[in-house]
Parts: C-alpha cells; sequence; structure tokens
C-alpha cells in the first residue's frame, strides 16, 4: 500500500446522447482513514465548477444547469441523467483526508448522438455524357461529426475528374449535434439504368466505429434505341386458325420510342396496321386469326428527339386444316351384305392424322381410310373423320358421313304369344328395321303409337280383346319401296285365380270322394255281400249275375259333375274318366 492519499478514476467514459453517465471514483487512504470531504466538479475553460460536496452522510448541491440530473451513490459515484451534448467534458473527483492531505483525479466524458440519415434521388438524367445529381445524403443530430461514403450496386465510389463528384458540407446545430450532407455527382451510362444507389454514414459510439446505410435510390436515364425486337405471343409455330394472337414489338431505349405496325401486302406495298395497336406499349393484337392473316409483319420506331427510325420484321404462319371431305366407294345404294370403302382427305401446311369414330364417338379406326364389310341395317351410321395436327395442338377438324344399308323391312321383336283376358285393353308391340323408312300396318283397329330411331321403327298397338281378337290373334305388316314383311301376334286366353281355384278345389273333392267310395267297396266285400267275378262288368243291383264273375262300376252323377270342371288353362275339357276313372274291384274265385 501507498504512504499518501491516492484517488484513481476511468480516463473516459462514453455514453449515448439522452442516457445515463455513471463516473466512479475510487481512493485510497493510508492507515485505513476516512475521508473528510469530496468535491466533484467539471472544466469549463480551465474554470473549475462545483457540482456538489459531500461530508459524511450530507451531499451538498451546487446551483448549476447540473442541478435535478446529479446523483452520488454509496461508492461515491457521479451520475449525470439525460445526457446531452452539451455535457461532453472533463470532470473532477477530489477528496480530502485531514492530515494525509488531498487528492484528485479527473475522467473525460464523452457523448455520442446516432446519426439519422437521408438520402433523396437527384434530378433524372437527360441525356448521357452528362455530370449530372445522382442524390443527396443528409446526417443530422450526431456526435462527433460522422463521415460519409457513396455506393453504387454495393461498391463504394471515389471521387474521380469528370465522372464522380462528392462535395459536402458540416453544421453545427445550436444543440451542439452535427448536420452532414453529401451530394453525389456521377456521369452515367445506359447500364446504370438498373443501378442502385445508397450512401453510408460512418460515426463512433462507445469507443467502436459504426454504420447506418440509407435506403437505396435508382437514376432514370434516358438514352436512345439501340436495337429493337419483333415477336409473336404465342409462339409463331404454335398458331393455328381462331387464335388471338399479339405482336410484341420491344425497344431498348428509354423513354420508349412510337411504335407503328405494318403488314406486307401484294406488290411489295405494306398495309398500315397501327390504328389497329398501341403505340405506347408497342403491342399489336390480332383476334380469331385465319388462313389469310399470314404474313410479314413490321414494327417500325421512332426516337422524337433525335428522329431516328428503327423497324423489325416478323413472320407470321397461320396453321389451318381446309377441304376436309370423305368419299364413300362405291357411292350407290348399299345393300345387306355389300362392302364400302370410306376415305378422308383435307389440306393443310403441316402434317396430318386421321381418326374415325362411330356415332357413340367410339373410335374404330385410325388412318384415312375405314373398310366396311358385310354391312347391315345395324351397320348403318354416321361415321366421323376427324383430321388432327399433331404438330399445332387443339388444330383439328370433323367431317361427317352416313352409311344408310337399304333393304326390304325386317321385323325383329313382336309380342307373340301374348296372355290376354277378354275384354282386357293391352298393347300390341312391333319393333322392325329397315331402310329407306317403312310403314306399319295393323289387321285390327286400336289407337297406333310409332317410335323411329335411325333404321328401327317401333309401333304399339293398343287395342281391347274381342271374343274374334281372341280367337284370330293379330297381324303386323311393315313396308317399304324395298318390300315387305308381316307377322302374326298370338292371343292366348288367361284365365282368371277364381277359376283356377275352383278347379283345385273340384279336384281335392274328386280324389276324396274316390277314397272315400273304394273304403266303402273294401268293407262291403269283407262282409261278403258283393260278388266277385273274373271278366265282364254288372251292376251290383242284377242278381242273374254268376258270383264269380261279378265287376262292380260305380258312377257317381257328383264325380260326373266334377270331373266336367277339370279343364286345361287353354279351355280344354276333358271326360271325366280321364280325371277320376273307373273303381273296379276283382275278387278272388
Amino acid at each position: 500500500a501507498g504512504s499518501k492519499l491516492e484517488v484513481s478514476m476511468p480516463a473516459v467514459v462514453e455514453v449515448e446522447s439522452g442516457g445515463t453517465a455513471r463516473i466512479e471514483c475510487n481512493f485510497y487512504i493510508p492507515g485505513n482513514g476516512s475521508y473528510t470531504y469530496i468535491n466533484w466538479s467539471y472544466i469549463d475553460r480551465n474554470n473549475r465548477v462545483r457540482l456538489c460536496r459531500i461530508t459524511g452522510s450530507e451531499i451538498l448541491e451546487e446551483n448549476t444547469d447540473y442541478k435535478g440530473r446529479l446523483s452520488v451513490g454509496e461508492d461515491k459515484a457521479l451520475s449525470i441523467n439525460r445526457v446531452t451534448v452539451q455535457d461532453a467534458r472533463t470532470f473532477v473527483c477530489q477528496v480530502g483526508a485531514g492530515s494525509h492531505g488531498t487528492g484528485e483525479n479527473r475522467t473525460e466524458l464523452r457523448v455520442y448522438s446516432s446519426p439519422l440519415p437521408s438520402s433523396r434521388g437527384g434530378t433524372p438524367c437527360s441525356r448521357l455524357s452528362l455530370l449530372l445529381q445522382i442524390a443527396q445524403c443528409v446526417s443530422r443530430n450526431s456526435f462527433p461529426p460522422p463521415n460519409i461514403t457513396w455506393h453504387k450496386n454495393g461498391e463504394q465510389l471515389q471521387p474521380e475528374e469528370k465522372m464522380v463528384k462528392i462535395p459536402s458540407t458540416l453544421t453545427r446545430e445550436s444543440s451542439g449535434l452535427y448536420t452532414v450532407s453529401s451530394t453525389l455527382f456521377a456521369r452515367v451510362t445506359r447500364e446504370d439504368r438498373n443501378s442502385l444507389y445508397h450512401c453510408t454514414v460512418h460515426y463512433w459510439l462507445q469507443g467502436r466505429r459504426r454504420a447506418v446505410e440509407s435506403r437505396q435510390v435508382n437514376v432514370t436515364v434516358f438514352y436512345p434505341a439501340q436495337h429493337v425486337k419483333l415477336h409473336v405471343m404465342p409462339s409463331s409455330t404454335m398458331v393455328k386458325e381462331g387464335d388471338d394472337v399479339k405482336l410484341v414489338c420491344e425497344a431498348d431505349g428509354n423513354p420508349a420510342p412510337v411504335f407503328s405496325f405494318y403488314k406486307r401486302e401484294l406488290a411489295d406495298s405494306w398495309q398500315d396496321l397501327t390504328s389497329l395497336a398501341d403505340t405506347n406499349s408497342g403491342v399489336l393484337n390480332l383476334h380469331d386469326v385465319n388462313k389469310s392473316s399470314s404474313g410479314l409483319y413490321r414494327c417500325q420506331t421512332l426516337d422524337l428527339d433525335d428522329m431516328e427510325q428503327l423497324e423489325k420484321d416478323v413472320e407470321l404462319v397461320v396453321n389451318y386444316i381446309e377441304g376436309v371431305r370423305v368419299k364413300m366407294e362405291p357411292s350407290s345404294p348399299l345393300q345387306e351384305g355389300d362392302s364400302v370403302r370410306l376415305s378422308c382427305d383435307a389440306h393443310s401446311p403441316v402434317a396430318l392424322d386421321y381418326q374415325w369414330s362411330d356415332e357413340k364417338g367410339t373410335m374404330v379406326a385410325e388412318g384415312n381410310q375405314l373398310f366396311l364389310s358385310n354391312l347391315t341395317f345395324e351397320t348403318s351410321s354416321n361415321f366421323s373423320c376427324k383430321v388432327i395436327a399433331p404438330s399445332v395442338p387443339g388444330l383439328e377438324r370433323t367431317k361427317q358421313v352416313a352409311v344408310a344399308v337399304q333393304g326390304k323391312p325386317r321385323i325383329i321383336a313382336i309380342s307373340s304369344p301374348l296372355y290376354v283376358r277378354q275384354d282386357e285393353v293391352v298393347n300390341l308391340t312391333c319393333k322392325a328395321i329397315a331402310f329407306p323408312r317403312p310403314s306399319v300396318h295393323w289387321n285390327v283397329n286400336g289407337t297406333a303409337h310409332e317410335y323411329v330411331e335411325n333404321q328401327h321403327i317401333a309401333s304399339n298397338l293398343t287395342v281391347r280383346v274381342s271374343h274374334d281378337l281372341l280367337r284370330a290373334g293379330a297381324m303386323c305388316r311393315v313396308s317399304n319401296a324395298l318390300g315387305v314383311s308381316e307377322k302374326h301376334i298370338q292371343l292366348l286366353d288367361q284365365k282368371t285365380p277364381e277359376s283356377k281355384g275352383v278347379i283345385i278345389v273340384a279336384i281335392i273333392v274328386c280324389i276324396l270322394v274316390v277314397a272315400v267310395l273304394g273304403s266303402v267297396i273294401y268293407f262291403l266285400h269283407k262282409k261278403g255281400k258283393i260278388p266277385c267275378g273274373r271278366a265282364g262288368k254288372q251292376d251290383i243291383t242284377k242278381p242273374e249275375a254268376r258270383k264269380d264273375k261279378i265287376v262292380v262300376e260305380v258312377k257317381s252323377d257328383k264325380l260326373s259333375e266334377e270331373a266336367g270342371l277339370l279343364q286345361g288353362a287353354n279351355g280344354e275339357k276333358r271326360p271325366a274318366t280321364d280325371q277320376v276313372g273307373q273303381s273296379v274291384v276283382h275278387c278272388p274265385s
């Protein structure tokens, strides 16, 4: 330890404007003695101005500009609130310790204020080769004064004679803060139309060099067009009839020149299409193009500053399919069993493919020919030839041809046999196929309805079933110019459910009666009251009959009556003997 009073303080304390500065004062008194007083003061123009005096636990603050912003900690450090750039000065801590004398030390307080950079674009460059203002960068409220640099597309610019000039100004405000303004002048080229410029403000804060960048600005550069382009949208190789096409003309000048459009006609003359175009954007719209839209188109530009003209041509090719036709061989009327060849042809500047489809849209063949053999009425249909340009998506044409097979009518369906009841209203149906279209006639009166689909015809006849109709049936007659076809409809009587029930009951009753009668005969035979014989039949009431030659025949009027009810579903009656028969008993001799 030393033999005298020692005071230690940091040489420099840095603080940002608006913050709180804390300046420490550490001291050593020999023999662990205590201080008598501590004085805090600052240096102003070589004069010492006291801020406060500390004696024991009492702090006496002087009436200065710092009054109300000062505080002293338990470690006797001085804190200054709401620091401004005017507080950047030297502060002194003086310690008195009685017989040990006094000691002091000082700290330099540095105050920094971050700059607020801003930039603004300069006047647009009307022409090349001029050294014009690009932008201006201003940094306000900084301390100490910052430094400003300029950058183009990220690269720092340096002053260069006749190319780059960067003048700047420095202003100290009443607050003590600094405002720095820097202006960039540069010569630009057409390549600078997309260049981005910005400034960077470099400043010190807390002993470190810091930087803040401004927003980027773009320079509007005016220059004449050197090249012009003209292209078709969509691609000219894909254009087809019916498309909407744009001819887009582009020039590399700024501002864009005035555009004009032309189409070459016969004898090398040019048709002016400018009235159909947007002369500002350089677009010519062609709607629903066709074969005649093909040709050579020209775009012409005019620079209004130097009246220089540029032009560009493009060939527009509109792909098409025309003249689609289908040839049928032989062309004479076709009969059932014949064969026919269909040939499809079309014209187009591009290669074509062919597809054949039936009237349901199902593809049946590929290639420009379709061969049909052994034709029938069912073959008759509308066939379609689809012509496709594979190299031009969406370009296709379709042609239909009717293949009609002629012949006399052929009845293909009829409602026979038909079970009916007398006086019932029924529908008689007759379907046929033929070409030319036939007519249908019925030999009975009724209400007829006809339905025609392609070569098919169907007739429904609504009639009431009479006794004569039930007996004779009906005749459907279909005819056209090539012949006649007819078929008979047989009507069968259908008994009612009640009649069927009576028949079933009668059968059951007959079976029961036969069973009872058989039991009675067997009982009498056992009692010996019935004589038996070997041959012939005799009535049991005749006593003359031989006892060994007796045949008993039992007849029942009821059985005959019931048997008479037994008949088939078709109305036929059968004799009772077929249903029940005779009861014959042979007795042993």
